[in-house]
C-alpha cells in the first residue's frame, strides 16, 4: 500500500493529513510547525510514505531540508498557485481541508 501526507504549514502548527493510495483519510493531525516534531511524527506513524508535500511558503525551504535530513522521504514543495488550482474546488477552506487537498492531490499526481 502506498501512503501520501499532505502539509498546510503555519507559524505555529501545521496540519497534516495522511491518505493511503485509494484516498481514505488515514491520519490527521496538528503538529507543531518544527521540523523535529513534524519528523518524530511521521516517524510514529510507522508507514512507508512515497511523498510528502507542502506548499511554498516562508517556512517551506527550511522545513524540507531539515525534514529530510531527519529521514523523512520525498519530501516537496508544490508551488503554492499549481496547490491553489488543484484544489479550487473546495468550498469550505481551512488548515485541516488544505492539508487534505494536499495529500490528494499527491495522490493522484495532479502536481506533476
Amino acid at each position: 500500500m502506498r501512503y501520501y501526507a499532505g502539509l498546510d504549514v503555519s507559524l505555529a502548527e501545521t496540519s497534516v493529513c495522511v491518505v493511503d493510495e485509494e484516498g481514505k483519510i488515514l491520519r490527521e493531525a496538528k503538529v507543531a510547525s518544527e521540523p523535529e516534531a513534524l519528523s518524530t511524527w511521521f516517524g510514529a506513524l510507522g508507514l512507508p510514505l512515497i511523498r510528502v508535500d507542502l506548499e511554498t511558503g516562508a517556512l517551506a525551504g527550511w522545513l524540507r531540508e531539515e525534514m529530510t535530513e531527519f529521514g523523512v522521504p520525498n519530501v516537496v514543495c508544490m508551488d503554492a498557485r499549481h496547490a491553489r488550482a488543484a484544489m479550487v474546488a473546495m468550498t469550505h477552506k481551512t488548515d485541516r481541508n488544505d492539508a487534505r487537498g494536499l495529500a490528494q492531490v499527491l495522490r493522484t499526481g495532479r502536481f506533476l
